[in-house]
């Protein structure tokens, strides 16, 4: 997948060189002159680099808002002046820009070294962080639809007795049919197969298919996780969603030990919730058209950014095994 960038800058001739640069060398790159616009960006896709030129930036106050408000990586183009020293702890780096715009040229390989620097840095408080809690307990959310149900039961049974992290799967299937389905893995698998139900705990080895006709939500009560059954409220086709899932897992799982996937499906559903949860930090796969029996889903999750991978399904079993393996995730 190509690494995306959002580029926000007044000056189109600025514009027209990042894009033109950025391009060439494999990115993919959004460009924008309108703080406002930058916003809605975020909101919508997936960047792995936010660069910002600051000159003549009128909105100072505004991109601080929506700095504070997402987490990115950014990087500068252009002085930190005395009145914008606030946005510095914001960045990754400052590249100097030459005096005249039409210049802009001699600094591409300064620039393009720098974006390849932001773009791989991993900062060492989150390194210290995942060192720190290697032994807890981390999360498996599993999406399919059309071909899945074949899909779970080889992953349920290439899991291990004692698979140290919690494992939620939303199936679309019918209402009838997720118990059966739930008891029939549990004779198959080492694991812990169980059907969703209220303030069901989610605990190290316990693999939880959603129920038929109701979604799969998430809470958290003093230090554990529990199931919540949630009503159609907001008219989606496909119940459970997966979209609603992944949703839920943004707002309450420790998105640092996440490994979301979407398999094969028709439709979009998980697409959106895949995008929020990679935006969060989760560590996010989708289903490759060459293992795919429905590329639907996983193509749509690809496609708007929520992918921080795509893999064909055996690749995506090794994934989860080695995930128990060393009770951290490596992507």
């Amino acid at each position: 997948m190509k690494k995306s960038i959002l580029f926000f800058s007044s000056s189109s001739l600025v514009r027209r060189f990042i894009a033109t640069t950025f391009m060439q060398e494999g990115y993919d790159i959004v460009t924008t002159k309108i703080l406002e616009e930058l916003e809605s960006f975020l909101k919508n896709k997936y960047f792995s680099l936010v660069v910002i030129d600051l000159e003549s930036l009128e909105k100072k106050e505004l991109l601080e808002q929506i700095l504070q408000h997402h987490k990115l990586k950014v990087l500068f183009l252009g002085d930190v002046t005395q009145e914008m020293i606030s946005l510095k702890k914001f960045s990754l780096g400052v590249v100097a820009k030459p005096a005249q715009s039409v210049d802009i040229v001699q600094i591409k390989s300064l620039l393009l070294q720098k974006v390849e620097e932001s773009l791989n840095f991993f900062p060492r408080t989150l390194m210290q962080e995942s060192v720190s809690k290697t032994e807890e307990m981390g999360f498996v959310l599993i999406g399919a639809s059309t071909g899945g149900p074949r899909l779970i039961e080889q992953i349920c049974k290439a899991l291990p007795k004692n698979y140290p992290h919690a494992v939620c799967v939303v199936q679309h299937m019918p209402t009838e049919f997720t118990a059966n389905f739930a008891k029939r893995l549990n004779t198959l698998c080492e694991v812990e197969v169980v059907e969703a139900s209220n303030n069901l705990e989610l605990q190290k080895g316990r693999v939880i298919i959603a129920k038929g006709g109701k979604h799969l939500h998430l809470k958290k009560k003093f230090d554990k996780y529990y199931v919540v059954l949630a009503p159609n409220s907001k008219k989606r086709f496909f119940v459970p969603s997966v979209d609603e899932m992944f949703f839920s897992a943004v707002e309450v799982l420790p998105l640092q030990r996440v490994l979301a996937i979407e398999l094969t499906g028709i439709g979009d559903d998980g697409a959106d919730g895949m995008v929020a949860l990679r935006k969060e930090g989760a560590y996010t796969i989708a289903e490759s058209q060459e293992s795919a029996t429905v590329y639907g889903m996983p193509k749509e999750a690809a496609l708007r950014g929520g992918a921080s991978k795509v893999l064909a399904f055996n690749k995506i079993v090794d994934e989860i095994v080695k995930y128990g393996k060393n009770k951290n995730i490596n992507r």
